[in-house]
């Protein structure tokens, strides 16, 4: 599904890390984490084709338009945007081929998911944190896409929304979906995603989530 060749990113003229060779295989479920600035989330928006890579190769199979999903951090959002909830959420579905009555039945189940029915006519200012990150996420849900890109996806959300995030995750995975994931809390790795990419200056590690970090050797191919 993913396929990187002597990859480099970051800032121009300033990789992050030594080249990177990673093959993720499709359906897999990985975890990115890091320290601060290590380049996590630059690396999802080089794979998303939204950035562009110093240097090396990156296959992914998947077509970027509509075969892959991105949930970019809330900060980059523009809250004054003129839409309420439900067409945030519903914009998951813009390139379905579903009849109209199908596609309003997906909606409605993906808000009841969430636990956002209620609130669909709520303008994205007047939401509060946890509910415009639970409408991203079902968005992300409704799409057909077969990787999905998920940039912190519990912020902002409380215990319970959490919950229903890893549930969801674990959804997508029976699925086949391949996820890439962005994470901080190093617990909630643990208890839920397979494997991690760690990523550090001297460079990446990819290893089961059950080892400890640091306990691998930084290496350029990871395979």
């Amino acid at each position: 599904m993913i396929r990187c060749q002597a990859l480099q990113w970051g800032p121009p003229r300033q990789p992050l890390t030594p080249p990177l060779n990673l093959q993720l295989a499709s359906g897999s479920l990985t975890a990115i984490i890091g320290a601060n600035g290590c380049g996590k989330s630059s690396l999802l928006k080089v794979i998303a084709g939204l950035q562009p890579a110093l240097q090396g190769r990156i296959e992914v199979a998947a077509n970027r338009l509509g075969g892959l999903a991105y949930l970019q951090q809330q900060q980059a959002l523009d809250r004054q945007f003129p839409v309420d909830l439900q067409q945030l959420v519903g914009a998951g579905l813009w390139r379905s081929q579903l009849p109209r009555r199908t596609r309003q039945l997906r909606l409605a189940q993906a808000l009841a998911d969430w636990q956002l029915s209620g609130l669909e006519r709520r303008p994205l200012q007047a939401l509060s944190g946890g509910e415009l990150q639970r409408a991203l996420l079902a968005r992300l849900g409704l799409t057909d896409a077969r990787l999905l890109l998920l940039d912190e996806p519990a912020a902002a959300l409380d215990e319970a929304g959490q919950r229903l995030l890893w549930q969801q995750i674990g959804r997508w995975q029976e699925q086949g979906r391949t996820q890439l994931v962005v994470c901080h809390d190093l617990a909630q790795v643990r208890e839920h995603i397979p494997s991690t990419l760690h990523i550090t200056a001297a460079g990446c590690v990819l290893a089961t989530s059950a080892q400890p970090i640091g306990a691998a050797q930084p290496m350029a191919d990871v395979a």
